[in-house]
């Protein structure tokens, strides 16, 4: 890779021709080439490069659009009005202004991410060196293939990694600037620029996650990584507690060194929130997860922490006026969330320590991280006997009181606001009467967004009333997660690249995103549950993989202890964080590089067309809420791996959906011949809105068929695929002839039952083709 440039400067140079004086030298950048396999076609795209990619994608993968607005309010001359086929005043309709706002949404995801690395690799960089090099561990020889894919080059170092993010800033620069008014005025290229902003995502996570797993020491790519606490019950509430909610892990982590450093550790509890949790016991499995990010409201008043520390990313607005109610001091620790705060960077510790135990000030904004680790330890230390865990929770006859006031309102405004339409009237009225079991039945549903509160007309805090009447079970909510582990290794890669391309084991099944569940978390552990007892190998990053870890079975495991962290069937594997979840895009691709010994370096387009046509893996992010989540999915979509959301997921505007019935749409070249050949539909989608769980299991087992399978691995997908619709709807499915291509794909169980729907539907053989849509891959004889 290229280094940064060096710069000398001489005061005065002398000599026989000549006398100089202010004399400075600059070289911009020493170019360094150690990797051996050539440059591929498509080093750091731009946002047109792999265009005709996407088009082949999205020709197949037609939108279709859910606008949950139907005007664009974005420039002085709207509103405007774009139902019936009106166009605003730049001229969009409102097809091109849903993939515009889809684009945004993942342009702000991108953003995010970037931002994130860029600060991670600062300060990684000026804690251990420009040269500390990138080290994911011995079983780790691929160790960035997004960056080689993408960016075409092997970084080496942390200072390596400032030119890529140099590179994901600009393109995300170029991306934001096309959805301004009057530039993209087509919905197809909006969306390819999605794609585009997916991938760059995608890049700026695996920057973050390789960065602060080299630096920091994480699990490197271990399949054994620890088990950790998770749940508000596994703290110790007779200690101190720090509570740090975010995804930026630096402060938390020096929290912890000034803990071990001062001999403190064990005597102050250090808990997360979202993926700052995550990192946190990466960095020190002593640490404790309290729960994803649904789990702010209900902790903070709960009043067990005695100091709540911010980075960035997911946490709640309000975090600082929550706290006040229990006289919790807020410390605030990056430039992209202040809170308001006053910067006490440059205040000395004791003075702000004595401020914030004396309630002078509600909180402090503070960017030195070792001065954030002693005001927040020394804080909680001297704070901890006087609140003595003050807590704004009611108790059971507070509730029952409060619950009395409740009017009964003929709209039910609590219900109407509630994402989930909860019944909390009827909660509340059988709460009036003593009952607290309606209440207590919502609190594995409930998201802890609070809109419940905002809508009553009588001002009851009615998500606090769940809590109170929950108090058993959040002090029962003891369970284990493993720690994230980060890449997967090349030789787990190459043990199982073999089965997952051939159909043998019938996929990966990825478990990622947000915590915004229609039912409840226990629906994410239960489709984890289900695919790893069929053998599919199951990985899990971020809010998802703490909810899987949060159920346990009749003999008191969870998950975790019930399955292996491998990357192999059967597997259940935690990468980790959010950024972590580019190790799961990272494992599609070394098994295209590993396994198939396909070209990596800055071949994009190749490898997404082998992993759409080989490797059998699908997304289902059951909460997905935020825009980093439709970035990350955006990603997957470029590589040719569906995505499955859960049913607020229709709330981001638009489906990728194929037509099984446009047979036209389903051929592909036979790299063998250069013939075209039907290859059914596989994968059918490439974004899905799920309404339950059942419907997301079953579309993920088809999902996860593809042209490439063997008729021994086509048996065993649609075995699956048949089991669970027949399980869960009573029938044969009814598309199933669009997927038997041989009679010897059709499981010999049910042979009998698909061969006389096959002859009804005067179904034909088809080959097996060796799958590509790139006609420049069909081997030339």
């Amino acid at each position: 890779m290229s280094k940064k440039g060096i710069s000398v400067k001489l005061d005065k140079l002398k000599s026989e021709l000549a006398e100089i004086s202010n004399l400075q030298l600059s070289i911009g950048r020493v170019i360094t080439e150690e990797w051996i396999e050539p440059m591929g076609p498509t080093p750091a795209p731009t946002l047109t490069t792999l265009r005709d990619w996407d088009y082949k994608l999205l020709q197949r993968y037609k939108p279709f659009y859910m606008p949950y607005c139907d005007v664009c309010c974005l420039c002085t001359m709207g509103k405007c009005d774009l139902t019936q086929g009106k166009r605003g005043a730049c001229g969009l309709d409102i097809w091109c202004q849903q993939s515009r706002i889809v684009l945004l949404a993942c342009c702000i995801g991108a953003a995010t991410h970037a931002a994130h690395s860029r600060h991670l690799v600062e300060y990684l960089i000026e804690k251990y060196g420009r040269d500390s090099p990138i080290d994911l561990g011995t079983g780790v020889e691929i160790e960035a293939p997004i960056t080689r894919l993408v960016y075409g080059e092997k970084p080496k170092t942390l200072g390596d990694l400032e030119e890529v993010l140099d590179y994901v800033e600009n393109q995300i620069t170029q991306l934001l600037s096309s959805t301004h008014t009057g530039q993209e005025g087509n919905n197809i290229d909006f969306e390819s620029k999605v794609f585009h902003a997916g991938m760059i995502d995608h890049l700026a996570m695996e920057v973050a996650d390789i960065a602060q797993v080299s630096a920091f020491g994480f699990p490197k790519a271990d399949p054994n990584a620890p088990l950790v606490d998770i749940g508000m019950g596994v703290i110790d509430s007779t200690k101190p507690v720090i509570l740090v909610i975010g995804h930026n892990v630096p402060p938390a982590a020096q929290i912890i060194d000034y803990l071990s450093e001062t001999g403190l550790m064990g005597n102050v509890e250090v808990a997360g929130i979202c993926c700052t949790a995550h990192d946190l016991t990466r960095y020190n499995p002593k640490a404790k997860i309290i729960g994803p990010l649904s789990w702010q409201l209900r902790f903070i008043r709960s009043g067990l922490a005695d100091v709540i520390v911010v980075d960035e990313q997911c946490i709640r607005t309000d975090v600082l006026i929550e706290a006040q109610r229990t006289m919790t001091p807020v410390i605030a620790t990056t430039e992209k969330d202040c809170l308001g705060l006053p910067n006490r960077t440059f205040d000395s510790v004791d003075r702000i320590v004595s401020d914030l135990v004396d309630r002078k000030a509600p909180g402090a904004f503070i960017l030195d991280t070792q001065k954030v680790a002693e005001v927040a330890v020394k804080t909680a230390l001297l704070l901890a006997p006087k609140r003595m865990k003050f807590k704004v929770i009611p108790d059971a006859k507070s509730i029952i009181e409060g619950a009395k006031k409740c009017s009964q309102c003929r709209y039910s405004p609590c219900r109407r606001a509630c994402p989930n339409d909860l019944p909390i009237p009827e909660a509340m009225r059988q709460a009036s009467q003593g009952v607290l079991d309606g209440l207590a039945n919502l609190y594995d549903l409930c998201i802890g967004c609070g809109r419940c509160e905002h809508a009553c007309i009588n001002n009851q805090p009615i998500h606090s009333f769940i809590i109170g009447a929950s108090e058993r079970r959040t002090r029962e909510e003891k369970f284990k997660v493993r720690a994230g582990r980060g890449a997967i290794q090349d030789v787990e890669i190459r043990k199982v690249g073999g089965p997952i391309v051939l159909g043998e084991i019938p996929g990966v099944i990825a478990l990622v995103g947000c915590s915004n569940y229609s039912n409840g978390g226990i629906e994410v552990a239960q489709m984890a549950e289900e695919f790893a007892k069929r053998r599919y190998i199951v990985v899990a990053s971020g809010c998802s993989a703490m909810s899987i870890g949060m159920y346990r079975d009749e003999e008191g495991k969870t998950l975790y202890e019930q399955f292996s962290g491998d990357f192999d069937a059967g597997g259940l594997v935690n990468v980790g964080s959010c950024v972590a979840n580019s190790h799961i895009a990272g494992a599609a691709i070394k098994i295209a590089s590993i396994f198939a010994k396909r070209k990596l370096r800055a071949n994009y387009e190749e490898i997404a067309d082998y992993i759409h046509n080989r490797v059998g893996a699908v997304g289902i992010a059951w909460g997905a809420m935020s825009q980093k989540a439709a970035s990350i999915a955006s990603g997957f979509w470029r590589l040719g791996v569906p995505v499955i959301v859960g049913p607020h997921g229709s709330k981001y505007r638009r489906m990728l959906l194929g037509r099984k019935d446009r047979e036209e749409d389903w051929y592909v070249y036979d790299a063998r011949t250069g013939e075209k050949v039907y290859v059914g539909p596989c994968p059918e989608h490439l974004f899905y809105v799920a309404e339950t769980k059942e419907e997301a299991m079953v579309m993920a087992a088809k999902l996860c068929m593809r042209p490439n399978d063997t008729t021994r691995g086509r048996a065993i997908k649609l075995s699956h695929y048949v089991d669970l619709h027949k399980r869960f709807y009573g029938t044969m499915p009814d598309d199933i002839h669009y997927f038997v291509r041989r009679e010897s794909d059709i499981p010999i169980m049910i042979k009998d039952e698909v061969m006389k729907i096959l002859r009804e539907k005067g179904w034909k053989e088809n080959v097996i083709p060796d799958p590509t849509l790139l006609p420049r891959l069909i081997k030339r004889e």
